[in-house]
């Protein structure tokens, strides 16, 4: 879908913001660039639709030169979300998400259809939502219209440069965890700019960290916690590599679809809904897609060996301490504490 070949970005007072990098986003997949305030990542990002040019090399999407494509027909095509939003403040909410259909000359009821659809799927009701401003919204609502408008024309990819970044901690999860269910739904190319590596973990399905406009590792967040291919991205990770590790890896990975008879006894316990073991403990089941830092938290708290795993209210296996604590370190318990621990990430915050 995007492929950067051997790409170089110079400007005129001598700054090499990107140097020589090389490297593929494949289509529908989530690719996250990450690094300190200056390495070159949004850089990266705007020789995509061509906010920058580069100097050497060439960008390639869906297979031809961007510099051989009008500049505004990419950027039509191609979604858009900075961390100041950019909504017009002058225009209603939906006037906003569907600037680019009318750029596009879609027809009316086709637009005002794509807005209900998009405002709905981003927790705005469209009854309640389209005829509002911009400046009667919160700041995480304001953040929802502006991935609406940037899925408004439905692109083939999304851009996206800190779109989180200036929203409260809690706010900026719950859009984390709305955009990941979104994405699964669209099946769209993103290119994610962030300078917080637990971001980029939790959103990525590939990760390129950049140093000093170099592409320093290219890889799936698993082998990247797996095998940091220098000191400084050891650094930039942080002491606490186990622990992202256990919020990386999902349960899906690691569980038995078949229980084990030496615990049955949990699963039983869960469908007579007998919830509490006989030393105390509450079991809570987790879900496929639930992190094996938060299994391991639930095994802990609840002292026992294994969980049921539960998806639509159906046990459909098992997960076990045993098999968490095989893909990692053996200091995860000290690391595990509690299930809404979080590691740190070092780098400054803004490119």
């Amino acid at each position: 879908m995007i492929r950067f070949d051997n790409v170089h970005k110079r400007y005129d007072d001598g700054t090499h913001a990107v140097e020589g990098i090389d490297f593929e986003v494949e289509a529908g997949t989530t690719t996250v660039l990450v690094g300190p305030s200056g390495c070159g990542k949004t850089t990266t990002m705007q020789l995509v639709n061509r906010l920058e040019e580069p100097t050497e090399g060439t960008v390639h999407y869906d297979g031809t030169d961007v510099r051989d494509l009008p500049a505004t027909e990419l950027r039509q095509d191609i979604g858009y979300v900075i961390q100041d939003i950019g909504l017009f403040d002058h225009m209603t909410v939906g006037e906003n998400v569907a600037t680019v259909p009318e750029l596009k000359d879609w027809d009316r009821d086709r637009i005002d259809d794509r807005v209900d659809e998009l405002l709905d799927l981003m927790g705005l009701p469209s009854e309640e939502y389209r005829d509002s401003y911009p400046t009667e919204l919160s700041g995480g609502q304001r953040q929802r219209v502006g991935v609406a408008r940037a899925l408004a024309a439905d692109p083939a990819v999304i851009l996206m440069d800190e779109p989180f970044g200036a929203l409260d901690p809690i706010t900026r999860e719950e859009l984390q965890d709305e955009f990941l269910d979104i994405q699964s739904e669209l099946d769209t190319t993103i290119v994610f700019v962030t300078h917080d590596i637990d971001e980029a973990l939790k959103m990525g399905d590939r990760i390129a960290v950049m140093n000093g406009g170099e592409l320093v590792q290219y890889d799936t967040p698993t082998r990247l916690l797996d095998d940091p291919a220098t000191k400084f991205i050891e650094d930039f990770i942080g002491p606490d590599r186990t622990l992202k590790q256990l919020q990386v890896l999902q349960v899906s990975e690691v569980m038995h679809e078949d229980v084990p008879d030496e615990h049955a006894d949990v699963v039983e316990a869960f469908r007579s809904d007998d919830a509490v073991m006989a030393d105390g403990g509450e079991i809570i089941p987790v879900s496929p897609t639930d992190s094996t830092q938060v299994a391991l938290s639930r095994c802990i708290q609840a002292g026992v060996d294994a969980l049921p795993v539960v998806e639509d209210a159906n046990v459909v296996g098992v997960v076990t301490e045993a098999d968490i604590r095989a893909q990692h370190a053996p200091d995860t318990d000290a690391e595990a504490g509690g299930e809404t621990a979080t590691g740190t990430g070092t780098g400054a915050a803004g490119e």
